[in-house]
């Protein structure tokens, strides 16, 4: 399979309007005659149903909650990303892109990533005349903060809400076409299953929550917009109800799937407390603007304060090391995510990790009190506070918080080509379900701006270039495709409902995780790898014998609905992993220990490996076979990536 990833010719910054151009159009009169599915309703999704819906197609919008409100993008907390310069410190569009390359340890597509950075500045006037309510200056300006990865400020925010605020903007304007009739909106029904006419998606097969009736749907295309795989991990900072099943499911029937094996590892969590927990919180990256990641400077001191000798207020500043400020200086504590999980790891390596679990550094606010007052902080980060203080019953204004990394985003995901469009023609992926524009790291701040990038200014172009070459013919919901298709999603439910053993779904969910962040999590070698290989296979075999399913399908089954996903969960582990022995070098957040420079630093090799490793299902239980979209870089030459 030849992976075409159909990006324009001609100079960098012209590419995207000359392809807009280009693109086939569907006339307003004609946008009627097209049914298109939408799969999700966070930020990818309901920008793109509200945008279609506006257009004049007609609109089939599904999610699994019981209100598009409570999609996981309503979790993002620091801010979202856009070009717009209003500091005057010397960001452009050029300098968005150029962070998101580097970011991304030149691992993703210039075309993709230029795109983003441009349609970035018109995120932000469509956000604002929805209302969301952008923090802002003394003067009424738009207010900006620093993320990691950037030296200029261009993150937009909304105090510690951002993803809420966003995710209200595009639910009003996904309201509003629901009221006009153009999006028809389906809760609590899940996505098993797409179906494919002459290999096209032409609809999909969903389980109505509630009842546990199987419904058929059809559409002329279908997009899905479900969000990323941490959850793989059991343990992360996703919402619990956050899966891969839609994804996975595409997989089976075309769709390849894209560097499975990049993981983001977001460095300000609140530390794991107990096998008792089933996620984990994050504390948002915007905090390292003003708060100092420090760990003590030698073991003695750290052994004291886990026993609770001593309190981090007693410890001395020449007591203390301030690593990422003395590591990397240009950057300090703003670095990329993934150099400062890395370093944070390391310090509890080192045995200088603090509480009583010893897996923890600080971010500490004592600085930003004294310089700005504690009224100025908690303008900026109040309710941020109160959650920590909340879930762990200390007081960040007082004491520094206690953080280590966690799972947070996935880059890998469905391959797409320029247009959005998987190797399934007519199946699209936007948001973080695709793999398209963060390379082996996602920069901070800049989830929300793809998923509202794809959603608002992307797809409502591409969508048509491809419907107006299929034409408005209705699809036939009596094909023989649907049938069959629902007759192998109730065949496999009625496969898990049969499973009575004596092991519970959520004990094979945290069983996979632990593998999955022992062996395949922020540090990977090629013997771990081979262990959590056969370590998945068994606990593959295991859960089809012994897992406990409980209930019938007709009914609210909780436990139908997470084997379901743990099933899958358990089958994209073994790519993951395949994925990560494949790939013998460092990058981003895929770091191998046997492929590291003298200071530690993730060492790429661009002579092997600049490309996106694609994979394509063969059948089950047979290995998946790897397809290479290689990646040319004519604007940005990968080099070391230094942040010092």
């Amino acid at each position: 399979m030849k992976l075409d990833a159909k990006i324009p010719a001609g100079p960098l910054a012209e590419k995207w309007g000359k392809h807009k151009f280009n693109l086939k159009l569907v006339n307003p009169a004609n946008k009627r005659k097209y049914d298109v599915i939408v799969v999700g309703t966070g930020l990818a999704g309901a920008s793109a149903a509200a945008t279609l819906g506006e257009l004049g197609y007609n609109v089939k919008a599904f999610c699994f909650q019981d209100s598009p409100r409570r999609a996981h993008s309503i979790a993002a907390q620091g801010g979202i990303n856009a070009a717009k310069n209003y500091q005057n410190d010397g960001d452009s569009v050029y300098r968005l892109f150029y962070d998101t390359i580097k970011g991304g340890d030149y691992r993703a597509r210039e075309g993709n990533v230029h795109r983003l950075a441009e349609v970035s500045v018109n995120i932000i006037d469509q956000c604002v005349a929805q209302g969301v309510p952008f923090a802002r200056e003394y003067g009424g300006l738009l207010d900006n903060r620093s993320f990691g990865g950037s030296q200029v400020s261009r993150t937009f925010y909304a105090r510690g809400q951002t993803g809420q605020q966003l995710l209200l903007g595009a639910y009003s304007a996904l309201n509003r076409q629901i009221h006009k009739g153009k999006v028809k909106m389906y809760t609590r029904s899940e996505m098993l299953d797409v179906v494919t006419i002459d290999g096209h998606a032409k609809g999909i097969i969903t389980r109505n929550l509630t009842t546990g009736e199987i419904d058929t749907h059809t559409g002329h295309a279908v997009l899905l917009c479900t969000g990323g795989y941490g959850n793989v991990f059991y343990l992360s900072t996703n919402a619990i109800g956050s899966n891969v099943t839609a994804a996975w499911r595409a997989h089976k029937r075309g769709a390849l799937f894209a560097n499975p094996c990049y993981t983001q590892i977001h460095p300000t969590c609140i530390p794991v407390t107990g096998d008792h927990q089933s996620k984990l919180t994050l504390m948002s990256e915007s905090l390292r603007n003003d708060g100092r990641v420090w760990a003590p400077k030698t073991v003695e001191t750290a052994e004291k304060m886990r026993k609770g000798q001593l309190k981090a207020s007693d410890v001395k500043e020449e007591d203390r090391d301030y690593f990422l400020e003395r590591k990397y200086p240009s950057f300090g504590n703003l670095v990329p995510r993934d150099v400062a999980s890395r370093n944070a790891k390391e310090m509890v390596d080192d045995n200088r990790g603090v509480g009583g679990s010893g897996i923890a550094v600080f971010l500490d606010f004592a600085d930003a009190i004294k310089r700005l007052g504690q009224p100025a902080v908690a303008a900026k980060y109040g309710n941020l506070f109160d959650m920590y203080y909340q879930i762990t019953n200390e007081d960040p204004y007082t004491q520094p918080m206690r953080i280590y990394p966690a799972v947070h985003y996935t880059m890998g995901g469905l391959w797409v080509d320029y247009n959005l469009m998987t190797t399934v023609p007519g199946l699209y992926a936007l948001g973080e379900c695709n793999f398209s524009d963060h390379g082996a790291n996602r920069l901070g701040a800049s989830a929300l701006m793809q998923g509202l990038a794809d959603g608002y200014f992307v797809i409502p172009y591409t969508l048509g270039d491809y419907l107006a070459t299929i034409g408005p013919k209705p699809v036939d919901a009596n094909h023989p495709a649907f049938a069959q298709t629902k007759t192998e999603v109730i065949e496999r439910i009625n496969k898990l409902l049969a499973l009575k053993g004596t092991k519970t779904v959520n004990e094979y969910h945290r069983d996979l995780g632990h593998i999955m962040w022992e062996y395949c999590g922020m540090a990977r070698t090629e013997e771990g790898l081979t262990k959590a290989k056969g370590l998945i296979a068994a606990l593959k075999v295991d859960f089809w014998k012994n897992a406990l399913v409980m209930g019938a399908n007709e009914e609210m089954n909780a436990s139908l609905e997470r084997a379901g996903r743990v099933a899958d969960f358990i089958e994209l582990g073994e790519l993951m992993v395949d994925d990560a022995l494949m790939r013998k070098e460092s990058c981003g957040g895929h770091f191998r220990l046997e492929s590291q420079t003298e200071e530690g630093e993730a060492l790429r090799d661009d002579e092997n490996f600049l490309f996106v490793g694609a994979w394509q299902f063969k059948g089950e239980n047979q290995p998946e076979e790897l397809h290479k979209e290689e990646l040319i870089f004519e604007t940005v030459h990968p080099s070391q990536r230094s942040y010092k």
